[in-house]
């Protein structure tokens, strides 16, 4: 099966993923996490990108990019290869940790940034791990909604843009927003070829 054309250009914004390989963990520990931000911030800073959102969950991750130049495959080519190198090095491992390389949704920005940012959030809560997106240190809901400092990598002005001028206020429309999200239908449903979610145009 041919692979999914890859599109790049300055001001695309892509929901990307990547997978543990054999279904693996891609985070043992805490420490894990914090090397992983730490590098997504540097992939942020090096290839001119903005994260609005992320989830680092157990075997896969969530991030939510918007790139001010077509550098998506080179900084996933940086951040997922130095990340596997670091892994492997700290956990005296060998071999692959994602399996096959990076899955990229180009997301059309008008009318899905809003509703990607939120189902990003959700993912530990669909998966029962916690009841509430809060209860998850390793997403940017807290940093979105206010609850603790955003993280260096992440991105929060757009997002809460669309919800309020004040940011106090928008951050509480925000968390309301997530919590409306439970019960709404994936956004994959109108997803097109494979390869955007988006109108025509």
């Amino acid at each position: 099966m041919a692979r999914p054309l890859r599109i790049e250009f300055a001001g695309a914004l892509y929901h990307v993923t990547a997978r543990g390989n054999a279904q693996q963990d891609i985070y043992l520990d805490d420490s894990d996490r914090e090397l992983f931000l730490s590098l997504l911030n540097n992939a942020v800073r090096r290839f001119d990108w903005y994260c609005h959102a992320y989830c680092l969950m157990r075997n896969h991750y969530h991030l939510l990019i918007e790139t001010n130049t077509a550098s998506l495959s080179k900084g996933m080519k940086y951040l997922n290869g130095t990340y596997t190198q670091a892994f492997n090095r700290i956990h005296q491992r060998v071999g692959h940790v994602f399996q096959g390389r990076f899955k990229a949704i180009l997301v059309q920005k008008e009318n899905y940034l809003l509703e990607l940012s939120r189902y990003i959030v959700l993912n530990p809560v669909r998966a029962r791990m916690v009841r509430e997106a809060k209860n998850w240190p390793w997403s940017s809901y807290q940093a979105t909604a206010g609850l603790t400092e955003t993280a260096a990598c992440l991105t929060t002005d757009w997002i809460l843009a669309g919800f309020a001028k004040t940011k106090a206020v928008a951050q509480r429309r925000y968390a309301e927003f997530v919590q409306q999200g439970k019960s709404q239908p994936s956004p994959w449903e109108q997803l097109s070829n494979q390869i955007y979610l988006g109108d025509e145009r």
